[in-house]
């Protein structure tokens, strides 16, 4: 088993495939609250449009749809951290070997999956945006339709 050092090219290239990873999963968390947001907004001012404030509840469908989604990709960022973090602790203890090099996938099945998406969920960045957005709705149905 070869191992591989700091200053190897194969390390340099590895670590920014990494990061990139890690940048564009992060990037779409961020455009999942901005859609939202965005299919909220035309739904509500289309549903006043219509007159009826009932259907004001259809909104919570996409707010339901992006929250899962928006988990999905916090609980892809922190695998691919792990991922990233793991190969580090092993080139400082020197037993990164070739091997280790350029594994990209994260490590977990289904089930392990969904776990993660669950405690994603509660993460400080998706739950208080999405409840305020629910709430927000609860606001315009109460006080403003």
């Amino acid at each position: 088993m070869a191992q591989v050092t700091f200053n190897s090219p194969s390390v340099q290239s590895y670590l920014t495939i990494l990061q990139s990873v890690i940048s564009r999963v992060a990037t779409n968390s961020s455009s999942c609250k901005t859609w939202c947001v965005t299919l909220v907004s035309a739904i509500v001012v289309i549903i006043a449009g219509k007159g009826n404030p009932n259907y004001v509840w259809i909104s919570i469908v996409p707010i339901g749809l992006f929250l899962l989604l928006d988990s999905y990709y916090l609980a892809l960022e922190r695998q691919f951290r792990n991922v990233y973090n793991d190969f580090i602790k092993k080139l400082h203890s020197d037993s990164a070997s070739v091997e280790d090099v350029f594994y990209v996938a994260p490590k977990t099945g289904a089930s392990s999956l969904s776990l993660l998406i669950l405690k994603a969920s509660s993460s400080i960045s998706v739950w208080p945006f999405y409840a305020l957005l629910a709430l927000m709705l609860l606001f315009v149905r109460v006080w403003v339709l």
